[in-house]
């Protein structure tokens, strides 16, 4: 199809027209507002330079000020203690022995009972002395007859009858007949058994009527005053103990007694390279029982150290045991220390200055060298007092209404 009123030939070129720009006065306005900008913003960001603000350098100090960690100081002034050397013992008695019966024969009579308190040479226990008397007699007899047989032997030697033999036999016998007599005597000496010392009858295994061998054993004495109180003291502590120091000593039952040192060995024991020292402890009343275990404390020397509780202790980087103070500029500083003695209640500590101030609560949270705020114990319990009263004050109120 053909457009209308337009006859153009196969061979008509059309010329083309120039392309023409027309200026927008909108534009032009943006640009210069966009520079603008720009030229204040540079020169906003330029001024923080060349003129520094005394308000940012004041937030900076602020800031640091707020960054200073709080700490509770306490005075604390070395003070003189005393070093002791604490080992484990038992209690043993003075002396103890088994009594037994020096003669055969019946027991015709008891004396004591267990568990009595006896005195050195009291009768404990009678023998049958009719059977005793009669040996004696018998013994005696007997000698009379080997002494009549002996001087007959005698004379008829001496008249040719007689051998040299038969009166050496007869001394024999007369002999012979002599050391019964004297047996028999000692038996009838032995019809008592007394207590060899004075102590307390632990064990008495006869009854009255019993028939006892002799060497058989009857029962046993102890005697516990005093008391010894044994101990193993390493070879490290050996210089350190002497005889005649003073020992207090706590026994497992709870009784508490003082003692002295009476005897140091100077001889280890193979097994334990340890040396036995032994305590004595008066025990007039006899209230303190052998074989109890016992606590022996003895003084050796004295130490200036300060008292402190274990929960102030901590660990530097290097694993090292010690205790954080401030100095005179408010920083921190570590200690290394040594405990010397232990108590229930603390612990006595060396290693520190004669007056240092001990930072008791916040250490855990600064460092050796750290600048902080110390502030002494009892102003911090009274400003802890004083923002928790309000807390309850405010508790109370809202009960109330």
């Amino acid at each position: 199809m053909q457009p209308e009123n337009h006859n153009i030939e196969a061979d008509e070129v059309i010329p083309a027209e120039p392309l023409k720009f027309y200026s927008d006065k909108g534009s032009e306005r943006a640009k210069w507002i966009a520079g603008f900008l720009v030229l204040l913003l540079l020169g906003w960001m330029g001024s923080g330079f060349i003129v520094p603000s005394q308000t940012d350098e004041d937030e900076k100090t602020a800031a640091e000020k707020v960054q200073l960690l709080s700490v509770a100081i306490r005075d604390s002034v070395a003070k003189p203690v005393t070093l002791s050397f604490n080992a484990e013992g038992q209690a043993l008695p003075d002396r103890e022995t088994i009594i037994r019966a020096e003669t055969s024969g019946n027991i015709v009579e008891l004396m004591v009972q267990k568990g009595q308190l006896i005195k050195e040479g009291q009768v404990l226990a009678k023998f049958d002395a009719p059977q005793k008397l009669a040996e004696v007699k018998r013994a005696e007899e007997e000698l009379r007859r080997t002494t009549i047989d002996y001087e007959n032997a005698k004379k008829l030697l001496d008249q040719g009858v007689a051998t040299t033999k038969r009166v050496n036999d007869a001394k024999s016998a007369m002999v012979s007949a002599e050391a019964q007599v004297s047996s028999a005597k000692e038996n009838l000496s032995n019809i008592t058994v007394t207590a060899p010392f004075t102590g307390r009858l632990e064990s008495l295994s006869i009854d009255q009527g019993e028939f006892v061998q002799a060497g058989a054993e009857i029962g046993k004495v102890v005697d516990n005053d005093p008391l010894t109180i044994s101990i193993q003291v390493p070879q490290q502590s050996l210089s350190q103990i002497k005889t005649g120091q003073k020992a207090t000593i706590n026994f497992i039952t709870g009784q508490t007694a003082e003692g002295e040192v009476s005897f140091v060995s100077n001889s280890a024991n193979a097994e334990t390279r340890t040396f036995l020292a032994e305590i004595i402890v008066n025990n007039t009343e006899g209230n303190i029982a052998t074989g109890v275990s016992a606590t022996v404390s003895i003084p050796t020397l004295e130490a200036q150290g300060h008292f402190i509780s274990p929960a102030i202790l901590s660990l530097n980087a290097d694993g090292i045991l010690g205790i954080k103070t401030v100095d005179e500029n408010n920083r921190v500083v570590f200690h290394k220390v040594n405990i010397i003695r232990a108590q229930t209640d603390g612990l006595w500590v060396s290693g520190l200055d004669d007056q240092v101030k001990i930072i008791s609560i916040g250490q855990g949270f600064v460092k050796d060298g750290e600048e902080v705020i110390a502030v002494p114990e009892e102003a911090m319990a009274v400003e802890a007092k004083k923002q928790a009263k309000p807390a309850n004050e405010n508790t109370t109120t809202e009960k109330t209404e």
